[in-house]
């Protein structure tokens, strides 16, 4: 196999969860640009219509099941749903997380409800979607959790997600282990990604975007974007990492 082919993932079907906008729909158009068929989720149905349309304007082919990530039954619908579209799981993505209420909280601020909402989504719902992706994997396949930056040191004000995403690298690690080496597990960190929830969230404009990214004095000298994160999926997805395992890619331009 040449180096170039060795990124392609023709002949493979990957599940990708919250992949209605931002950095999940920007994983599912590079997964079906590298030649996967794609099974794409989140709760908003229109979401997911229109990452479908962008997918098969490009030429791919994908399908749509919304579903709550957070209730028990969701992970196991949504392998079956790519077994019955295109024939089997190869490779699955766990995007799907953030705050569940839109708001960052100090751990000494955060009520039991808001730390279980928290771990639901972000957590807990990626080892599900773990477990029903390896007994959907019948002929081995490569599971991708998407961690985050902030799993990295204390985080004020975003303590409970911080905590979160950094017991998901424990986890992915520990599936790795338990998996290989039929199933590859391995997880993407980003970093600050300029989707429109994180427009919103620090007041980005037009006309304040060049200050708020030397704000950030991110080294590489500008935002990341979604496509930046499906480049790195589809390299631990691809043949091209298939020595590859238990390990966390952190995209973050250096920051």
């Amino acid at each position: 196999m040449s180096i170039l082919n060795s990124f392609a993932l023709n002949d493979e079907v990957a599940v990708v969860t919250g992949a209605g906008k931002g950095i999940g729909r920007g994983i599912a158009l590079a997964l079906a640009e590298a030649g996967a068929k794609v099974l794409v989720s989140s709760r908003t149905a229109a979401d997911l219509a229109e990452t479908v349309r962008l997918i098969e304007e490009a030429g791919g082919r994908a399908a749509a099941r919304p579903v709550d990530i957070t209730t028990s039954a969701s992970h196991d619908q949504l392998a079956e749903a790519a077994i019955t579209a295109f024939g089997k799981v190869s490779i699955w993505v766990n995007n799907a997380g953030g705050l569940p209420d839109a708001t960052p909280r100090y751990l000494t601020r955060t009520s039991e409800d808001h730390w279980d909402a928290q771990m639901s989504l972000n957590l807990k719902a990626t080892w599900a979607s773990c477990v029903a992706a390896a007994k959907a994997m019948q002929s081995g396949g490569s599971i991708i959790n998407i961690s985050s930056r902030a799993a990295l040191g204390g985080h004020l004000k975003n303590g409970p997600y911080s905590a979160a995403k950094a017991a998901v690298n424990s986890l992915t690690q520990t599936f790795a282990l338990e998996l290989a080496p039929r199933i590859r597990v391995n997880a993407v960190a980003p970093g600050p990604i300029a989707t429109q929830n994180f427009k919103e969230s620090i007041g980005m404009t037009a006309e304040n975007a060049e200050a708020l990214e030397q704000q950030f004095r991110v080294p590489l000298g500008r935002f990341g974007t979604p496509a930046d994160i499906g480049g790195a999926v589809v390299f631990l997805a691809s043949p091209a990492a298939s020595w590859i395992t238990g390990q966390c890619l952190y995209v973050t331009g250096g920051y």
